[in-house]
């Protein structure tokens, strides 16, 4: 399997989740070339870094999807929890010694690329108006940065 490649379509417009699924692209990249080094200690570290960064990423979009109030929220963490049990179990069995490098990063580009553009895309723009709402509210310091300003300049 080739290097993989970042494509547009793969960008939901959230620059926040955009950047991290391009850091798992790199990290699914880092995993091919720790195994054509043949050093299992670094495949282990990379598919450690791997799962672990992905449980994150996760765990922080569902909830940017609940801050958002994003109807679907539930059934996508679901989504989640089910996966992450799928890349838990390759885990165990590469510690166990089994090679699954291959299958591993099979399995997962496809599903990240399926997911970034079927289930991910269906959230971004209900996350994307959240966060320019919080943003727009911020800058003009919400509602006490708004009231001190008043008051007091």
């Amino acid at each position: 399997m080739a290097l993989l490649v970042w494509q547009d379509d793969l960008n939901t417009g959230v620059e926040v989740i955009d950047h991290q699924h391009m850091r798992i692209v790199e990290m699914l990249n880092h995993l091919h070339v720790a195994q054509k080094s043949l050093e299992r200690v670094a495949v282990a570290e990379v598919i450690d870094e791997l799962v672990d960064y992905t449980m994150s990423h996760f765990a922080f979009e569902e909830e940017l999807m609940e801050e958002a109030g994003y109807p679907f929220c539930a059934a996508h963490k679901r989504v989640h929890e089910v996966f992450g049990k799928r890349v838990s179990e390759y885990r165990l069995r590469f510690q166990a010694g089994e090679d699954v490098t291959d299958e591993l990063r099979n399995m997962l580009s496809r599903w990240l690329f399926n997911h970034i553009r079927g289930d991910d895309k269906a959230y971004a723009e209900q996350v994307k108006r959240h966060l320019n709402q919080f943003t727009r509210e911020h800058q003009q310091g919400g509602w006490l940065g708004r009231t001190l300003k008043r008051l007091f300049h």
